[in-house]
């Protein structure tokens, strides 16, 4: 079976659900209230086993009601959680506002994720058993470059999710075999606001980037390659949260498996069309089996 290591975060999803999203000073009424797990570390971690894959996470919950909450969801969901790690004060939460179209505000309090800033014994030799690590930016920078650079020497794959977009240092660069922004994204680490024209750019860097496009579907680009661009399901959505983090751990899983790019392509967007038609993040994301049925 597929092995995946994800080395990210966990967080307690604090989702409000409005009309309309609020401008800057203005308070609108909502219409309903959830808690549900997330974090972007985690919420790759629940596609990919979803999607078929043994998948063991890193990070940290907090010594609160919540991080009991979120390692137990993890492992409900069947993710390894044994590195784990529980560190004294509050959890990750993030605080969400969706509206009436399924777009959405975030705000990320990192809370124990700002413990994780280096890996620990078991973390390196953890990592060299998976057939991929994901990395994302919830976490501290270094213990991010520490991960890709225990990838890079034991040759595992490495799929970077550069969210919340920052700078990336060129050591985490160098460790990365794919990195997978979303169009706003992309266009903040290029400068670049055609996703072609900032794949581009892009792969001056890493030597390969999928740019995903939300509803358009996403665009595949590999040095020496020609670009593979691949539509996503037409379908109504209600909450487009954690649809990146289900496409990116599928894709993960499509990949590790050996499959072309084209049709890895078209299963994580499939798996991202059935996450988007849900509510919530972890609890809205697909089985393999209701992925391979659409």
């Amino acid at each position: 079976m597929t092995h995946i290591v994800v080395l990210g975060s966990a967080n307690m999803d604090l989702v409000a659900y409005a009309g309309r999203l609020p401008g800057p000073g203005e308070t609108v009424t909502g219409r309903d209230f959830r808690t549900a797990p997330g974090g972007k570390g985690a919420n790759q971690a629940v596609a990919a086993v979803r999607a078929g894959a043994e998948v063991s996470m890193i990070g940290a919950v907090g010594s609160d009601p919540y991080g009991s909450a979120l390692r137990a969801s993890l492992e409900s969901a069947g993710v390894d959680t044994d590195l784990l790690r529980t560190v004294e004060g509050p959890s990750g939460t993030a605080h969400v506002t969706v509206d009436d179209d399924g777009r959405n505000t975030i705000v990320v309090v990192p809370g124990a994720n700002g413990a994780v800033e280096s890996l620990l014994p078991g973390d390196d030799t953890l990592i060299a058993t998976a057939d991929a690590l994901l990395l994302q930016l919830e976490l501290p920078l270094s213990a991010v470059v520490e991960g890709a650079q225990a990838a890079r020497r034991h040759g595992v794959r490495t799929v970077l999710t550069p969210a919340p977009a920052v700078p990336l240092p060129p050591e985490l660069l160098g460790a990365t075999d794919l990195l997978v922004p979303n169009q706003h994204e992309a266009a903040a680490l290029t400068g670049i606001a055609d996703p072609h024209g900032a794949a581009e750019a892009l792969l001056r860097q890493v030597p390969q980037t999928v740019i995903t496009l939300g509803a358009a579907g996403s665009l595949h680009a590999a040095r020496g390659a020609e670009p593979v661009m691949v539509p996503a399901p037409e379908v109504d959505a209600v909450d487009t949260t954690a649809a990146g983090d289900t496409f990116t751990g599928v894709l993960a899983v499509a990949l590790a498996e050996g499959r072309p790019v084209r049709d890895a392509l078209a299963w994580a967007s499939s798996a991202a069309a059935l996450s988007v038609q849900r509510l919530g993040a972890a609890p809205a994301m697909p089985y393999r089996k209701e992925i391979d049925a659409l």
